[in-house]
């Protein structure tokens, strides 16, 4: 069954166009306690964390869900702007039944949206989306005064996933000797990432820490790295990290301001992992994950499987493997052995612990993979499409496939959230690469035309 408002990640959308308007926050509020206190079995009222990014429009969404929660007679503690890892972490640790987190991730300030976590701190299964979207088409209606939710703020959050962060390195583990540069995108990360690295003793340089409501994501985090490459250039810092705007991507540039991407960063610590002997037998990726590092696993003797594009489905994958890493190339890094959900600072750390036991040397550990030539071009459709349904698009891509061998592989993935059709190939040969994806797309366009 087809959901109304949820995606693969919350509900997201422009501000002040439904869904994203107060009045439906308020009824999300309502029916998201309805349907936890429901499901929670538990005596007594529920609890429901809410953390949010840094937008504007972050304080109105967080008074209507509010006053939705305690109308359904749940209590609510207030996180203020909080990374979303942080709430999953706080939603765990303070026996809530479920956190709902603020935001629309790396969009601009514009967008926002609501994402929640069950009590264990991992994304709400499909079946309690489906009842939450069912109880919204009920009609709203408040609870006895006696029995309605009361509201604190939590002042020491920050502190609290701070020192979360730090626990999951080792004992005894330090950055000294490092100068690291950290772009928090004006975003959710901006008051605990430096933190967590200073105190380290990392020697930090920040950018993207003044957050004023509207320029989360303008120029600056994993999504525009341009002026983090200058700064750890200019600084002669020996690497730059780069979050989103609710910290749950993250990406590394090199002492030379050279991308290290999602894909490269889950290869190292990977290695690390095998070379430490905590390895499971695979890797979790997407079926966007570049081809190169399916071929550096797979000769370092470990598997890459491929989930759906998205968090969820690549979690799901790593649970069915019972393998504990899992990533996107976008920087979305899932260390299922350490937390419950993607964690832009722990997969940072995770890095910098595979960096520590390599003397430093980021380039050195992102050579062992080679990225190979990606070239995608978006198709534009009219309509909704099946291409199963399509024995000449089947046959075009065969034709490209067999043109590759096993030096390249091709993809097509209607877009979930556009009408278009993603049409990618990958490669040894740029030149080629291009050619093949130029020529399958204009085959593309032609039968669906």
């Amino acid at each position: 069954m087809s959901k109304r408002y949820f995606g693969t990640d919350g509900i997201r959308g422009l501000v002040g166009e439904a869904p994203i308007t107060p009045d439906f926050m308020l009824k999300l509020g309502w029916a998201s306690g309805r349907v936890f206190t429901r499901e929670s079995g538990q005596d007594g009222r529920c609890l429901v964390i809410i953390g949010k990014d840094t937008r504007v429009s972050g304080y109105m969404f967080e008074s209507a869900l509010e006053a939705g929660l305690v109308a359904a007679g749940v209590d609510v503690k207030l996180l203020g702007p909080m990374p979303t890892p942080a709430v999953a972490m706080m939603t765990r640790t303070q026996a809530a039944v479920a956190g709902i987190v603020i935001s629309a991730s790396h969009n601009p300030f514009y967008d926002n949206g609501i994402k929640f976590f069950g009590a264990d701190g991992a994304k709400l299964p499909d079946e309690i989306e489906h009842a939450i979207e069912a109880e919204l088409e009920q009609e709203l209606t408040t609870v006895q005064s006696r029995d309605l939710g009361k509201v604190l703020r939590v002042v020491d959050a920050a502190g609290r996933y701070i020192e979360f962060c730090k626990s999951t390195v080792p004992e005894g583990f330090n950055l000294r000797g490092l100068r690291i540069a950290v772009d928090c995108a004006h975003g959710a990360t901006y008051h605990v990432a430096p933190s967590v690295l200073s105190e380290l003793g990392a020697e930090v340089i920040t950018m993207g820490v003044q957050p004023d409501g509207f320029n989360i994501n303008e120029g600056v985090g994993s999504t525009d790295i341009g002026q983090l490459s200058q700064l750890v250039v200019e600084r002669g810092a020996d690497l730059g990290i780069a979050y989103d705007g609710d910290g749950d991507r993250v990406l590394f540039v090199d002492a030379a301001g050279e991308l290290v991407d999602g894909d490269e960063l889950v290869y190292i610590i990977a290695m690390y992992r095998l070379a430490t002997g905590s390895s499971d037998a695979g890797v979790v990726g997407t079926l966007m994950s570049n081809l190169g590092l399916e071929v550096a696993l797979r000769d370092a003797g470990l598997e890459l499987a491929r989930a759906q594009v998205g968090d969820r489905y690549v979690k799901a994958l790593m649970e069915t493997n019972n393998w504990s890493l899992g990533g996107e190339s976008s920087g979305h890094i899932i260390c299922n052995d350490v937390t419950t959900t993607g964690d832009g600072i722990v997969a940072s750390l995770q890095v910098l612990m595979a960096l520590q036991a390599a003397d430093g040397d980021l380039q050195a550990l992102r050579a062992g993979m080679k990225k190979y030539p990606q070239t995608m071009i978006n198709v534009t459709v009219n309509r909704k499409v099946n291409l199963e349904d399509y024995p000449e698009v089947s046959t075009a891509v065969a034709a490209v496939e067999q043109q590759l061998g096993e030096r390249g592989r091709v993809l097509l993935r209607p877009s979930g959230t556009e009408p278009k059709v993603r049409v990618m190939v990958e490669g040894e040969s740029a030149d080629e690469v291009e050619q093949l994806c130029a020529g399958l797309a204009q085959e593309v366009e032609r039968v669906l035309a």
